[in-house]
């Protein structure tokens, strides 16, 4: 791609500050109003500020109001505020995202006093701080709200999304997508909640959330890593406190993750670190490690394993070990970067990052030393094949890869038409992208294109050469049977696999310990081979459930019936 003279010169800045842009570069200028904007079939979003700059930080008091009707009514900006009406403290967000006219922002609700209130807004669960996604750079307008999916089909909590329109001081912004910020929550990382008074014991222990990031914002608090990313490093791992914050975290509660993330990394340099009993499988959540890489690698994200990283652990009486995630920040992955080899089909995207010098000597945001470590141990490269070969059976197959971009491009279909004549952006170049589009169908098309390439590479990298697990696996199904769900414990959600010799009326139910039905997931005809179905246990207490398949056959061949234990551990 030829590169403008202001590419070359945005490029040089974002190098220079290390990714920190200047206040006053931008690649766009805001367009004059040139929509009319009325009514959406998506829920709009109207706030106002009362003339007041929403900053980078801190955040300004202003008004907002949602109106959101029933699914399948329309939103009409003259309907009352019936999905929220009040106020919230907003600011704007993001980094690189920051030099483009359309921001990013986020917001907490509060009442009338300015104290966080929790809400349920759009739908999802109760909290007090949200995120309003422009996805400027990514002309699909999905490639955040495709990974967080693809994320919470493996099992693992991801942001929920909600697609909605702006108006933003009584002009028309164009579409954003509500995210729930990451955030220590019985509905979003389920961990338990640590007060100033846990400091001894099993209460010292746990929840943490730590992430690695770029350093910037204010609440910055964290350690640097004794351990280079790579030998005669000049660059640092830096740990930021999450949760709690570093304006709120104790001294022994530093001490304590710091030193715990300390043992993980002596471990990682010890020649026995992949020992099942005393190394990093004692210590980390492999499952949660191979969940997150393999979305890495699917989407090639640019920034991944090395920003937006969470890790977050809970109390030892809870399971203890340190978990990777959850995801965040995938705009630039799925072919939407020109650097870093991300736009291209074929190689890792972690040996990338570890291996080529210009990358490792040039840039700030290094991968830690014991991601590679890891990801070439082979064991751990004997669970990344199987569990590619499953998940490419369900959510990750190109068929419901592909149904899921459709669906999402059908509801955003009238607002996408608004938000581009706002927006006047396809077919003109937005850093960094790889593929321009003049239109948003090829923007579509290239996502899906690039994915089933991407998908059908990674299919040849990760075949495994185990009979049994290669005739598991296997579309071709030579029994009925029931799979164990995973992950199991799970919390909230889980994948629940059958297969079927042959073509019958499914009933998929799950119960719990008193035969009370609790969810009915399948009640329908499904034709032979391997079906994958997530089951949502949202407003269940933990225990124990029960999953029972039965499938009707022809009335000569009779019922098949089976059951498995689902574990529910909040």
């Amino acid at each position: 791609m030829k590169l403008s003279a202001l590419h070359i010169v945005t490029m040089f800045l974002l190098i220079l500050c290390g990714n920190q842009l200047l206040a006053d570069v931008s690649l766009h200028e805001a367009p004059a109003d040139s929509v009319i904007f009325s009514s959406s079939n998506l829920p709009i979003v109207v706030i106002d500020t009362h003339g007041q700059t929403i900053l980078d930080e801190p955040k300004i008091t202003a008004d907002m109001g949602i109106i959101d009707n029933d699914v399948g009514v329309r939103n009409n900006l003259t309907d009352q505020f019936n999905g929220y009406k009040g106020k919230i403290g907003i600011e704007i967000r993001g980094s690189s995202s920051q030099m483009f006219p359309k921001k990013q922002y986020g917001f907490e609700t509060r009442d009338s006093v300015g104290n966080s209130i929790n809400v349920s807004l759009m739908g999802l669960p109760d909290e007090s701080d949200w995120i309003l996604s422009a996805q400027y750079n990514d002309k699909s307008l999905m490639r955040d709200a495709l990974t967080f999916w693809l994320a919470k089909a493996t099992g693992h909590y991801a942001s929920r999304a909600r697609y909605c329109e702006l108006v933003l001081n009584n002009r028309y912004w164009g579409i954003y997508i509500l995210f729930e910020k990451i955030k220590r929550n019985k509905n979003r990382v389920n961990i338990t909640k640590l007060t100033a008074a846990d400091t001894t014991g099993d209460a010292l222990t746990g929840g943490y959330i730590i992430k690695i990031d770029k350093i910037e914002g204010s609440d910055i608090g964290g350690w640097y890593s004794t351990y280079p990313p790579y030998p005669g490093a000049r660059q640092k791992i830096y740990y930021q406190y999450d949760t709690p914050k570093s304006s709120s975290i104790t001294i022994p509660q530093q001490a304590y993750i710091a030193s715990y993330v300390a043992a993980f990394e002596s471990t990682m340099t010890t020649a026995a670190y992949a020992d099942t009993v005393t190394g990093y499988p004692h210590i980390v959540d492999v499952n949660s490690f191979v969940d997150i890489s393999l979305l890495g690698e699917l989407s090639k994200n640019v920034d991944d394993y090395r920003l937006s990283l969470f890790l977050h652990k809970d109390r030892d009486s809870k399971g203890g070990k340190l978990i990777a995630g959850p995801v965040w920040d995938y705009n630039l992955g799925f072919g939407n970067c020109d650097y870093y080899d991300a736009s291209l089909i074929p190689g890792y995207q972690l040996l990338y990052l570890t291996t080529n010098s210009s990358f490792m000597n040039y840039d700030d945001n290094q991968v830690p030393f014991w991601w590679k470590k890891i990801f070439v141990d082979p064991g751990f490269q004997t669970r990344l094949k199987s569990r590619w070969q499953q998940l490419r059976m369900g959510p990750f197959s190109t068929a419901s890869i592909d149904t899921w971009i459709d669906s999402v491009a059908t509801l955003i279909d009238e607002a996408q038409t608004r938000n581009f004549t706002k927006w006047p952006i396809l077919g003109t170049y937005v850093w960094p992208n790889y593929y321009v589009g003049n239109t948003y169908q090829e923007e579509l098309a290239y996502l899906k294109q690039w994915i089933a390439a991407r998908a059908t590479w990674l299919d040849a990298q990760l075949k495994t050469q185990d009979v049994g697990e290669i005739n598991q696996q296997s579309s071709v199904v030579r029994e009925c049977i029931l799979y164990q769900n995973y992950p199991n414990p799970f919390n909230p959600t889980t994948a629940i696999r059958f297969g079927l010799s042959k073509g019958g009326f499914v009933s998929l139910r799950v119960y719990d310990l008193l035969g009370r039905e609790v969810s009915a997931l399948l009640h329908e005809f499904r034709s032979a081979g391997q079906h994958e179905v997530q089951f949502d246990a949202v407003g269940l207490p933990s225990g124990v459930y029960f999953c029972r398949l039965n499938v009707a056959f022809s009335p000569t061949d009779g019922i098949f019936s089976s059951a498995q234990r689902l574990v529910l551990l909040r």
